[in-house]
């Protein structure tokens, strides 16, 4: 896997860069500009990241695994420690689904009725392979998303969810804080 050196991430416009931050050059960024990248921060192949006027906003000890999109309109924000598998889709924007406007970025504006919303994956926030987040949805701190779930509400913290829309299973250890602490000291 390659990764952009420092400068070359700062040639290409991003809001903030950090230290140690991997971005692999097999991956797409749109509007740099509206993207702060904390330290520690890894991006691997085939990932897009497109930033509206909300941008993106990745903490710091994030990892995104290949072939994820953060897309939309509003902010999509990773706090420390949250981490997206394969596969994952997170969306601040949306379509109308219901037929009674009309869909896709060819379409004006005025014929379309865009839902968009802040999403906000908390501190030590995980989400497995292929689960997609929709917008107007925080996961709170320490929320795991089960593969292939849908997330179509907010996660209580420490919680993890399953299913098609994701539904709270049960409660998440909390053990990973003293590694944290450690990590930090």
């Amino acid at each position: 896997m390659a990764f952009y050196r420092k400068e070359e991430l700062l040639d290409m416009g991003f809001l903030h860069v950090g230290d140690n931050v991997l971005l692999s050059n097999k991956s797409s960024y749109y509007n740099c500009k509206n993207i702060y990248l904390g330290s520690n921060i890894r991006i691997d192949d085939f990932c897009i990241l497109s930033a509206g006027e909300g941008g993106i906003r990745l903490e710091g000890y994030n990892h995104i695994a290949c072939y994820c999109s953060l897309i939309g309109k509003s902010k999509i924000t990773l706090k420390e420690f949250a981490g997206l598998s394969s596969r994952v889709a997170i969306y601040s924007s949306s379509d109308d689904y219901s037929g009674s406007a009309l869909t896709n970025p060819t379409v004006p504006e005025h014929y379309c009725n865009v839902i968009s919303g802040d999403v906000i994956i908390g501190k030590h926030a995980i989400i497995g392979a292929g689960a997609v987040v929709l917008p107007n949805v925080t996961l709170n701190e320490g929320v795991a998303i089960g593969a292939l779930s849908l997330v179509t509400k907010d996660c209580e913290e420490w919680s993890t969810y399953l299913g098609v829309p994701a539904k709270r299973i049960k409660s998440r250890k909390k053990t990973l804080l003293e590694k944290e602490k450690q990590l930090k000291q």
